[in-house]
């Protein structure tokens, strides 16, 4: 219960935008491709930075 009001940490924002992005990607993969491709290299550009946070650890 008293983890309701906890502030998220860097890596969990991080690890939820690069979630959203993959659905939104994956989503436009039958309709734009192109679209799609660039929603694929933001989430791989977050994804690296994730992998620096997790290596700072």
């Amino acid at each position: 219960m008293f983890g309701l009001f906890k502030k998220k940490s860097k890596l969990e924002k991080l690890q939820e935008q690069y979630k959203k992005l993959l659905e939104e990607s994956y989503k436009l993969s039958t309709t734009n491709r192109s679209e799609s491709d660039k929603k694929q290299a933001e989430a791989q550009a977050i994804l690296d930075q994730i992998d620096i946070l997790k290596q700072g650890e």
